[in-house]
């Protein structure tokens, strides 16, 4: 089993501190995925972009994501195992992933809106605070993802539609994938915001998802996994890949559902992070294994 120890964590810092260039050379440098896909013909990638919205709970640990040595090595130890093709984070993730030596031949999306912190009156603005397209496009990473919420009460709203939209045509003028997660979001009574999970909310969402910009050609959609995915993903023609979300107590029904919405030939992948990286019982590799004989069957 792959660890990081504390010898690799002081490293990493030493780097940051003497060499910071270094993160560029190693971007530069490190091996390409031949595609999107790999040798399941699907998209398989780790997810990791949470701490920097201040979303740290995994299951029923408010700060588990807010361990980075753990975290590190639960995505050095899935990033290792077959079937996997690479991660989604924000910058300083990936660039702990690149001084780790885990990402070669991988692909990496970096997270680019991370404005709309977790819990807060601001929620909504999810302004782009993490990657734009040209720093993707110069690390010779993948693409981009962005998560687009559209709350029908609060008028911050389409300053983040215009902002997804903005990055989606600029991703597709460097020929990059733009991965847009959309979802209609509220408040509810005791203020929290919760996305609407309801058949006609998410074909909503995906929908306007997929007008966003002036050309869609690069742009794949994150969609939640639904009671009725076949209604959701004939909304459009779009490739989608199904957004993992919270870790589940009854693990052996959300891989139900996600091996039923597999069966699509809309659904190109999975973007799974806690489920995978904190599953119930701590095996890594057994339930990375499991999605990855679920996304071949």
């Amino acid at each position: 089993m792959t660890t990081v120890t504390a010898q690799d964590i002081a490293a990493l810092v030493t780097t940051r501190v003497q060499h910071p260039e270094r993160i560029a050379e190693l971007a530069a440098a490190r091996t390409q995925p031949t595609g999107l896909v790999g040798s399941t013909g699907r998209l398989l990638l780790v997810a990791a972009d949470h701490p920097a919205r201040g979303a740290l709970r995994a299951g029923d640990d408010p700060l588990a994501m807010g361990d980075r040595p753990e975290l590190l090595a639960r995505m050095v130890r899935a990033l290792e195992r077959p079937g996997v093709d690479g991660v989604l984070g924000t910058a300083d993730i990936i660039e702990d992933l690149l001084l780790l030596g885990a990402l070669e031949g991988k692909v990496v999306i970096g997270s680019m809106n991370r404005g709309g912190l977790a819990g807060t009156v601001f929620e909504i603005d999810d302004r782009f605070t993490g990657f734009d397209a040209s720093a993707i496009a110069g690390a010779g990473y993948q693409g981009g993802k962005m998560l687009f919420r559209i709350d029908p009460n609060d008028p911050a709203t389409p300053a983040t539609m215009q902002a997804c939209a903005d990055a989606t045509g600029e991703l597709a003028s460097h020929r990059l994938m733009s991965m847009v997660e959309p979802f209609i979001s509220g408040r509810d009574e005791s203020g929290r915001m919760r996305n609407d999970l309801t058949i006609e909310a998410v074909i909503r969402s995906a929908t306007v998802a997929a007008g966003l910009a002036p050309t869609s050609a690069y742009t794949w959609l994150k969609l939640p996994v639904v009671e009725d995915m076949e209604a959701v993903l004939a909304a459009s023609t779009l490739p989608v890949v199904l957004l993992g979300g919270e870790v589940s107590s009854d693990q052996d029904a959300q891989f139900a559902a996600w091996s039923k919405a597999l069966t699509s030939p809309t659904v190109r992948g999975m973007v799974v992070g806690r489920s995978l990286l904190f599953p119930p019982g701590g095996d890594v590799e057994a339930a990375v294994d499991a999605t990855v004989e679920m996304m071949t069957a």
